[in-house]
């Protein structure tokens, strides 16, 4: 059993961790901190990794807001940015026009709360990798939990470099293969092989 946070579009090391547990719990009481995946994730993309930031909404006296109490900025179209970025990014991968009509409706539909989106984008991946990990919701914070806490696996500051067996990406021969992005590059790379290979990786967390 693992605890851990909630994030956009997961990367390859926390969706691996995901998908070797017998059950997942999600962080859901905690303070929300700034520069981590909870609302970023990274793509290939013709000039290398690109960030998707999803904007949020800080509190006006600059105190500190729940995770779950976090609310999108929708005064910008950020969605039709995101997957403008995808569909450029990916719309010459092997398996990107398989995954696109289930994937679309996340970035036409409104968001409102940041944990509410992350975790009916982890429900939709599941679902398109067919990873069946159960998973629950914390009731309370607590700093040292009994499941094995990967909490930092959603910090993207100094990340440390997790091994990674490579796979073909679609840019590659721009600039290199590009370890641990968000899940969907191996989703449009791999296809139906992606749960096959998460399983496979051997990282000691």
């Amino acid at each position: 059993m693992i605890l851990l946070h909630p994030t956009y579009f997961p990367s390859i090391v926390q969706m691996v961790a995901m998908a070797q547990a017998d059950k997942i719990v999600f962080e859901v009481e905690d303070n929300y901190q700034k520069q981590t995946y909870r609302n970023r994730a990274y793509i290939a993309h013709s000039n290398g990794k690109l960030t998707l930031n999803v904007p949020i909404k800080h509190s006006k006296n600059g105190e500190r807001q729940k995770t779950k109490d976090v609310q999108v900025e929708n005064s910008f179209p950020w969605q039709s940015q995101h997957w403008k970025s995808l569909q450029t990014a990916y719309r010459t991968s092997p398996f990107f026009e398989f995954y696109e009509d289930d994937l679309a409706p996340l970035f036409e539909e409104p968001v409102e709360l940041l944990l509410d989106f992350n975790l009916k984008i982890f429900e939709i991946l599941s679902d398109l990798i067919g990873m069946e990990t159960p998973y629950s919701l914390t009731s309370e914070y607590v700093k040292t939990p009994s499941e094995k806490d990967l909490r930092h696996l959603a910090v993207a500051k100094k990340e440390p470099q997790y091994t990674l067996s490579k796979y073909n990406q679609v840019l590659q021969e721009n600039h290199g293969f590009l370890p641990n992005l968000s899940v969907l590059d191996v989703l449009f790379n791999e296809g139906p092989n992606t749960l096959h290979y998460l399983e496979e990786q051997k990282i000691v967390f």
